[in-house]
């Protein structure tokens, strides 16, 4: 698996079947079909070209693991700055606004390298990153925790019109 950045639309075509699958695997307990099956894994090319020109806007903390045949198998979106971050993302930290791996490929290490690299290319004055989860994915729990993120608050966030309970991690760099 290699980690880099954000290429052509072929990366970005592959981030969407990716969050897609993620989240019809990890959200199928925790949110409602309807809202589950709105994600899309067959992107058209006017989506792709939306997200594209979206994800190329001032992104520089797009990260994608492809394979030997280029596939976009996970990626992470890491924020900071301006780079429109969390209400709960301070000033000197990052926020993980993302990331996801296709969900035949959750526990091959591409979560742990992406995170990493993710990590790696932040700026020098960032001192933590901050993400926010929904409450019951306990995979996601396990996942943070295990790389040394700690709970730091609760809060709640929007999807299709209702409010769920999302939890806080931080991890301090």
């Amino acid at each position: 698996m290699n980690v880099r950045r954000l290429g052509g639309r072929e990366d970005t075509a592959g981030i969407i079947r990716v969050q897609g699958l993620a989240w019809r695997e990890a959200y199928a307990d925790l949110l409602p079909t309807e809202i589950i099956q709105q994600q899309t894994v067959d992107p058209s090319e006017e989506e792709i070209r939306q997200w594209h020109d979206w994800l190329r806007e001032n992104r520089d903390g797009i990260l994608v693991a492809v394979d030997d045949e280029e596939a976009v198998r996970g990626f992470a979106d890491f924020r900071w700055g301006d780079a429109e971050t969390k209400e709960f993302v301070g000033d000197e930290e990052a926020g993980l606004k993302a990331i996801y791996v296709h969900p035949d490929y959750w526990g091959s290490g591409i979560g742990t390298a992406l995170l990493e690299r993710g990590m790696e290319s932040l700026p020098d004055d960032v001192d933590a990153v901050r993400l926010e989860m929904l409450s019951g994915n306990e995979v996601g729990h396990q996942f943070y925790q295990a790389r040394g993120f700690e709970r730091t608050d609760t809060t709640t966030h929007e999807i299709g019109g209702t409010q769920y309970p999302t939890d806080i991690y931080t991890i301090k760099i």
